[in-house]
Parts: C-alpha cells; structure tokens; sequence
C-alpha cells in the first residue's frame, strides 16, 4: 500500500528581526502557545563593529496564540512581543513549575533567562521575567536544554557558551544557581543536551568538530567519550525521550547521526541531508519521527525506526518543507491536536483547500501590515487557484517501502512551525501522512 505524505502552509509571519529559534509549548494545557526568538546584528559605526560584545546584538521574544481548526483561519494571532538582547535559543520546561510553563532563554548577553507564562488578560497570555543567570563575561549562551524531557523532577538546566564552556544550573523555589561550569570545547560550543534517560549525562558539541559525554556524577574534568565521527562543528544534539539510549546528532557536516548511548564509538546510522543540521526535534509522542533543520536545504521529517532497529541505511525522508527563502534554523513539533481534514486555505471558501509544497504552483503573499503576518495559498501560471482536491502525483506519494509513523493508526497529522534567519520568517504549516485514497491511485504516477 503507497502512502500520502503532504505538507502545507497555514501562515506566514515576519519576526522583522532575524528570526533563528521556535518552540511550541508542551504542556497539554497550554500547548497552543508558540514562542519565536530573534537575533540581529546592529550596523554601527567602524569602532561600533569592532566590538564584538553584545551591547550590538538585539532580538525580540514572541508570542503567540495558535487556534489551527478550520473555522479560525489564519491560526496564529500574535500576542505578546518583547524586546531582548538577542536570542541564541528557547525551550519551554517540560513539567509546570510553580503551576506555570516556564520559558527558558539563551541570550548574547551571556545570560540564561526564565520567563513564566502569566494568567491569561483579555483572553491571551503574557510573560514575566521570573530568573536570570550569568554564564560569564565577554560570552553569548549558545544553546540550553532542561532535565526534563521525561518528566523529571530534579529541574536542571544546561547551557553552551561562545568560550567553548558548558554550565549546569539548579532550579530553586527563587533561584537560579550555577551547579557546576568547565570548559569542554576548544572553540565555540554550539550545543548541550541532557540524556533525558539519565540526567547525569551531558552531551555537548562544538565548533572543534567533537561530540563529547559527560557524567556529573564524576566531575567534569574529563570526557566520559570524545568522538570525532563527525566532520565539521556539531550544533544540534537531542536525546530522544521515547526511546532509551538513542541519540540524534547533527553537524556542519551536513550529516544527521543517530546513537546508542552505550556505543559511542560508532553511530548506528547516517543520514545526508543535504545542509548544515541546526536543530533535531524528535516528534512528541512517535518515537521514530525526526525533524531536522538544515540550514541552507530546508526542512526535513526522517524515520528512523530501520536505524534503530540495527539496519546500516540512510534514514528516508518521509516530507520536506521548501518554502524559507533563507538558512533554515529553528523547528519544533506542536502537541496540538488535530483533525484529519485539511483545513481550507485563507483565502479559499472551505470547500476549495490548497497544497503548497506538492505541486510545481507558486506560493501567492497577502501581506496584513497590522500584525506583519501573511496569509499563503498557491496559484498556477494564469493566476488560478490551485484546489487541494486536484491530483499532484509527482510529489504527493511516498514510495513503498516506507511504514508507516504510526504502528496502531493509519494516519498522522503533525502542525509545525519553522523559521528562517535573512529573510526574518516563520512559517506555521502541517504534515499529513496517511494512505493513498483509491481515486488518487486509480491512473499510474510517473516514478520518480
């Protein structure tokens, strides 16, 4: 049986700044909230320039509110913008603390910042700046994970900086408290990330090429592994947190890996992607399903059940997203629920839906300057709109042998959101995986 795998834009939204991270909150009960972080560059004067401290990096902290079914089209209302120094990545904690989501933040300022998700006013939520935390001077915190991703209690927080250095914090009642700092890389390092399996255990990478473990428990004076399997800087590293002892790596090197965390010698798998990988997001409850950010090649969603399972082949890629004009930095998987009909475009009546990515159409801008916010729909040479029940072979079908995402279903619809750097935007879009329907196989595809 062939499978359909379709991805589509909802909206678009220009951050003005440069935007280079995304993150849906995970909490069940606030999981309609999106955070995106920017980060800019300031032009100055040549004396200006030469300072390369962050009193000349800027960003701004978003935040949305996302209502993605059909009869609220376009589905993300902006309610919350801040102005920040620049910000190098966002995560919320995985459990509530205090009642709350908390929002953790890597600025240029070489601080790490908690922001906690207010009450709802007026029907949307804010945000309140609840901790911070200095890594050090003359640095920019790079990247940060939190202890959480399985529901542990211990709350902890790990960050990499531009020296090279990583940093361990504690989660107090009104603190947050640097546990344990050391130098880990020679050159900037890009990322850190908890074994959510085993908190104790750090991985980091840098831009000396190596990926590196960590055990708390005895002291950060050496490495527990030093691998220099990748090529280039490693910048994203994510424990997967439905499967124990795996690992996701991504480099410069244009290279996805995948790890048993007891073998750190040799990868079980690797994947080209065909761009520097940025960001690795496992998706939030199909433990086989990766998203990878890949800078100068898009997005990509990989499967890796065969890879985990021992088999020595390139993960396939079950759908891309092409439509960022720029580096492609920041993705996150959403939590929100939603229903297997595709949701009309906004610009169509509801019986008219477009598909974005699956047809050779061009992608049509509305631009709405209140909110910098841009309803998409896809039209052909004429200027036609192109329906979503028109057959697009070409693109549309997953070759056999792929399984599908979902053991015990027979679809999966994901909502996503990505951004890119230049050209300061961020897209909301949804995946669909499901079986061909019998009309669409009933004349032959041409192979690809």
């Amino acid at each position: 049986m062939g499978w359909q795998s379709r991805t589509r834009t909802l909206q678009v939204f220009d951050t003005e700044l440069s935007a280079d991270t995304v993150e849906w909150c995970p909490l069940p009960q606030w999981s309609h909230v999106l955070a995106c972080g920017t980060y800019q560059l300031q032009k100055g004067d040549d004396k200006t320039a030469e300072d390369s401290t962050a009193l000349n990096r800027i960003g701004r902290l978003y935040l949305f509110h996302c209502n993605p079914q059909p009869s609220f089209i376009p589905p993300l209302t902006e309610t919350l913008r801040i102005d920040t120094p620049a910000i190098l990545d966002l995560k919320w904690c995985h459990v509530p603390i205090s009642e709350r989501p908390l929002l953790g933040m890597a600025t240029a300022s070489g601080e790490i910042q908690l922001y906690k998700l207010m009450e709802p006013q007026q029907g949307t939520c804010g945000l309140e700046c609840e901790l911070r935390a200095e890594l050090g001077p003359d640095r920019l915190a790079l990247s940060l994970d939190w202890s959480t991703g399985r529901g542990e209690s211990d709350v902890r927080v790990v960050s990499s900086d531009s020296s090279g250095s990583l940093t361990v914090l504690s989660l107090g009642e009104a603190s947050l408290t640097a546990v344990c700092q050391w130098k880990a890389h020679d050159f900037e390092a890009w990322i850190s990330a908890f074994s959510y399996w085993d908190t104790q255990i750090v991985y980091s990478g840098g831009d000396d090429c190596k990926l590196k473990g960590w055990d708390l428990r005895m002291g950060p004076s050496s490495p527990t592994f030093t691998s220099k399997r990748h090529t280039m800087g490693v910048c994203s590293i994510h424990s997967n947190p439905h499967r124990e002892h795996v690992l996701a790596t991504g480099s410069y090197d244009e290279n996805v890996l995948l790890w048993d965390g007891r073998n750190m010698k040799t990868p079980l798998n690797e994947t080209a992607v065909g761009g520097g990988v940025w960001r690795l997001k496992w998706h939030p409850s199909q433990e086989h399903l990766l998203l990878a950010a890949c800078m100068h090649n898009d997005f990509h969603i990989l499967h890796c059940q065969k890879a985990m399972e021992g088999q020595d082949a390139p993960c396939p890629v079950l759908a891309s997203y092409i439509l960022h004009n720029s580096l492609a930095y920041g993705a996150d998987w959403s939590r929100l629920p939603l229903s297997n009909t595709t949701p009309p475009s906004p610009q169509e009546p509801p019986q008219t839906s477009v598909g974005l990515t699956d047809s050779g159409g061009h992608l049509r801008i509305q631009y709405e300057s209140p909110t910098a916010s841009f309803d998409t729909s896809l039209e052909d040479d004429s200027g036609q709109y192109v329906p979503d029940h028109c057959l697009l072979p070409e693109k549309r079908s997953a070759p056999d042998p792929f399984p599908s995402p979902v053991r015990d279903t027979q679809s999966l619809s994901c909502l996503m959101a990505s951004c890119s750097f230049y050209d300061h935007m961020m897209h909301v879009w949804r995946w669909d995986w499901s079986p061909e329907e019998e009309q669409m196989t009933s004349e032959p595809a041409p192979s690809s």
